[in-house]
């Protein structure tokens, strides 16, 4: 629980000053940090990045009155403005799943070659 908080407090604050690629960041560390299996580190990563850009999206959506995301959804050819934001969040959620994962994965090949670690 304290990995989803962090990946998607710092995955919102970063996005806001940052470019998107900043998804990564945060859920690698705490990848390597925090989560002790893959499928976790798959699934806090995807859920933490993916809520930060769907809460973004859901602001945005309800302070211009649902003018912007109504437009893309026709753009797209979707239908609905809600559907546009479950988009959002799984495109937002890809970077923090492989971002925590390697971050997973690293932690554990240098625990298998503690040796390749001092070289």
């Amino acid at each position: 629980m304290r990995a989803f908080l962090a990946i998607l407090i710092l995955s919102w604050v970063g996005t806001l000053f940052l470019p998107w690629w900043i998804l990564f960041i945060p859920a690698f560390f705490f990848g390597v940090w925090m989560i002790e299996n893959g499928f976790a580190a798959f699934t806090i990563g995807f859920t933490g990045a993916g809520f930060a850009w769907f809460l973004q999206a859901l602001y945005i959506h309800i302070a211009n009155g649902a003018i912007v995301t109504t437009r893309i959804a026709e753009m797209m050819g979707v239908g609905s403005p809600w559907l546009i934001l479950v988009l959002t969040f799984l495109v937002g959620g890809l970077p923090g799943a492989i971002g925590a994962l390697t971050g997973y994965l690293l932690k554990i090949n240098l625990k298998k070659n503690p040796e390749s670690a001092a070289a």
